[in-house]
């Protein structure tokens, strides 16, 4: 891993975070978005993030990105945001969040899945968004 700064994995991260306070803000009433696909893109957004500041194995940080996920999802469960003092609108309780689900998870290793594919199937375009 080497600290390697991307502009197009950042344009992407924004694009990515962009479409995600779309869906928590003007899709919240559409259940599906809300509660499966966000949570899908979410991982997407991890990947671009980092690849906009290192340059790194791309199968190690996507099963690094899904462990994560999963460690989020976890500390939801044993709700460590309120055993934090985080209360519900703070910016870390919403972060942390407060209600496990496998199905987030399904949908975080969904997410990883298809980010996993497209680098295998795509190789010349990692490698064109790394430039």
């Amino acid at each position: 891993m080497e600290l390697k700064f991307s502009l197009k994995y950042l344009l992407l991260t924004i694009l990515i975070f962009l479409i995600e306070v779309l869906i928590a803000t003007k899709l919240a009433d559409i259940f599906f978005v809300r509660a499966y696909l966000g949570d899908v893109i979410v991982v997407m957004l991890l990947y671009t993030f980092v690849k906009s500041l290192v340059k790194i194995n791309n199968e190690k940080l996507i099963l690094g990105i899904f462990v994560f996920s999963c460690i989020v999802e976890f500390a939801q469960y044993f709700t460590v945001a309120e055993k934090l003092g985080f209360r519900p609108g703070d910016f870390m309780y919403t972060v942390i969040g407060n209600s496990f689900s496998w199905v987030d998870i399904l949908c975080y290793a969904a997410g990883c899945l298809m980010l996993y594919l497209f680098v295998k199937l795509n190789p010349k375009k990692e490698e064109e968004l790394s430039l």
